[in-house]
């Protein structure tokens, strides 16, 4: 795979996770349920946990990270409007919010494992790591699945 193209897969990673981790580390002060608090803050460390490895991976393949966010990384703030679903108090409406975040990591994700030429272990790590996102999809919506 040609070098902008990884740098720019990654990129996209890198912006999901950090808007992912903001938004965990963000709903932990805010959600008053001491349950969510916990999970959202095992997910807040894993995507911060996540990005330390991406952004190890691209200093290895001499890659750099955007400063600024990407253009698709604007659009599609993944968290956005979980500050107003905390605000409504409703555990539904929050874990709503916290699943479609979690949507959009995983195609994300999805995305990056069907890029054809990573590298073997830059490949290993996306894989590990898209295990881990669909774990905490899959535990958000059972989540909010029974808050209904």
């Amino acid at each position: 795979m040609e070098a902008k193209a990884t740098q720019a897969l990654l990129n996209e990673l890198l912006e999901t996770l950090k808007d992912g981790e903001k938004g965990y580390s963000e709903a932990v002060t805010d959600v008053e349920d001491h349950d969510l608090k916990e999970v959202f803050k095992k997910y807040a460390l894993q995507r911060d946990g996540y990005l330390t490895e991406l952004e190890d991976q691209m200093h290895q393949l001499n890659l750099k990270a955007e400063e600024e966010s990407s253009i698709t990384g604007t659009i599609h703030r993944a968290f956005i409007n979980l500050k107003s679903a905390i605000t409504s108090k409703s555990r539904h409406s929050i874990l709503a919010e916290c699943e479609r975040g979690e949507d959009y990591a995983v195609k994300a994700y999805e995305t990056a494992l069907k890029a054809e030429g990573l590298p073997g272990q830059l490949k290993s790590i996306i894989e590990k790591q898209y295990a881990g996102i669909k774990q905490g999809h899959d535990e958000i919506k059972a989540l909010r699945d029974s808050a209904a």
